[in-house]
């Protein structure tokens, strides 16, 4: 089905064929008509299937279609996790709206809230928040949800487990009791049932893959090597295979800033992205990384939630994270839109047991592989059951009398002579 039968009207038809699209993805086709019919949804989508413009698209086309109650009202929030994925909301809105006379705004920390509390006295069509910034406005009263007309929540069940839990509910118990509500979520999992219980009422459910499935394009493979050799392996991976641009996680920001280092000592060029960036600093870095400048961009988890590029090749985990459904987060950043992609998780034998819950959550055992030269030690526990270290059997020695050994008697202690001694 083309996007022209789905209802798109036509200034939204020409901004979205300059962009290159022709045909929707599942994601799209399923949702658009319901968003149009003012349903609330329930939808589970990896990343990279179009899911942005799914919701983005028939919300501009309804903003147009209905006129706002009030000249200072906010008439859609789309709530998302972190400020670079807001951003990057916010740049498709931007696309997606060219031909319609709309107002998009940002609502996200680092910028003061005296400059955001002038921008929402004139009334907002269409707000990109995070949760946290979104609460301070809603507890100093600079924001006006009275007439909110829809609310949608992105990537739900990364919001969940960053700990946003109490601002949803504080948010939603803002939010005017006739509104629409879209929740979208890559994994679906009983925190994020019990939210949509909450905030949603009578949704249609769209599943467009398998239960916590990863994208099919996705070709996954293990190195299993020796924990203290991870970043030789890593480099040695990049140089031998020219990998040009490759998107490495890492679990804590610590070991995101020694990779680096060490990969620079190699010659590559490498920059990270963390919490402790600023977000000039880190959109600076995603731009660089975006044009190729930089040939390996190192990431925490929470950093990555903003990077979507097209055509990613390679992503590659060089520590796992903590929380299994993150995995499914990471390498959904490749094979994005269609396009082939691969996941690398090198492997050390402490990380064995998480991936083991890794590959139970995705139902599918990803290939094992080691590499010449970097082969894992074997006097160390092997660092999966397909490799076991190959010991020599034991050799007991025969002998004429093979009897039971027998058991030692006590050796008899001599009683020891005692003499008196006469005192000095």
């Amino acid at each position: 089905m083309s996007f022209e039968k789905i209802g798109l009207i036509k200034p939204i038809l020409d901004a979205i064929s300059e962009l290159g699209y022709s045909e929707p993805t599942p994601i799209q086709d399923r949702t658009i008509g319901l968003v149009l019919a003012k349903k609330d949804i329930f939808a589970t989508a990896q990343t990279g299937t179009g899911k942005t413009a799914a919701f983005l698209l028939p919300i501009i086309q309804r903003l147009r279609d209905n006129k706002p109650l009030s000249s200072k009202a906010v008439r859609v929030i789309v709530m998302t996790p972190t400020r670079e994925l807001a951003i990057q909301i916010k740049d498709e809105a931007d696309k997606y709206a060219k031909y319609m006379n709309q107002s998009i705004s940002l609502l996200v920390g680092g910028k003061s809230l005296e400059s955001q509390e002038k921008q929402l006295k004139n009334g907002v069509d269409i707000l990109i928040a995070t949760p946290g910034r979104l609460r301070e406005h809603i507890l100093n009263k600079s924001i006006d949800l009275k007439f909110l007309e829809i609310f949608v929540v992105d990537e739900a069940d990364r919001m969940l487990d960053m700990g946003f839990v109490t601002d949803i509910r504080l948010i939603h118990a803002e939010l005017p009791k006739r509104h629409q509500t879209l929740l979208f979520s890559a994994t679906y999992n009983d925190k994020v049932r019990k939210l949509s219980r909450l905030i949603l009422k009578k949704p249609e459910f769209i599943e467009t893959a398998k239960q916590n499935k990863t994208v099919d394009a996705i070709n996954q493979l293990i190195y299993l090597v020796d924990a203290d050799r991870k970043a030789e392996l890593l480099s040695f991976l990049i140089g031998s295979k020219n990998y040009q641009q490759v998107l490495v996680f890492t679990r804590t920001k610590k070991s995101a800033d020694i990779l680096v280092e060490e990969l620079k000592l190699d010659g590559l060029k490498a920059e990270v992205i963390h919490g402790d960036k600023t977000l000039a600093q880190r959109n600076k870095t995603l731009t660089k990384f975006k044009k190729k400048e930089i040939r390996v961009l190192v990431a925490t988890d929470i950093a990555s939630r903003g990077i979507d590029i097209e055509q990613l090749p390679q992503v590659i985990n060089y520590e796992l994270p903590s929380v299994a459904e993150d995995y499914i987060h990471r390498i959904g950043r490749t094979g994005r839109a269609g396009h082939d992609g691969e996941a690398i998780t090198l492997l050390d034998i402490n990380e064995k047991e998480q991936m083991k819950v890794i590959e139970r959550l995705m139902h599918i055992k990803v290939p094992r592989v080691e590499v010449e030269g970097f082969e894992v030690d074997i006097t160390k526990k092997a660092a999966s059951d397909d490799i076991k270290p190959n010991r020599p059997k034991k050799i007991v020695k025969k002998t004429d009398s093979a009897k039971a050994p027998q058991k030692r008697k006590p050796a008899v202690q001599k009683k020891r002579k005692i003499t008196k001694r006469s005192p000095r």
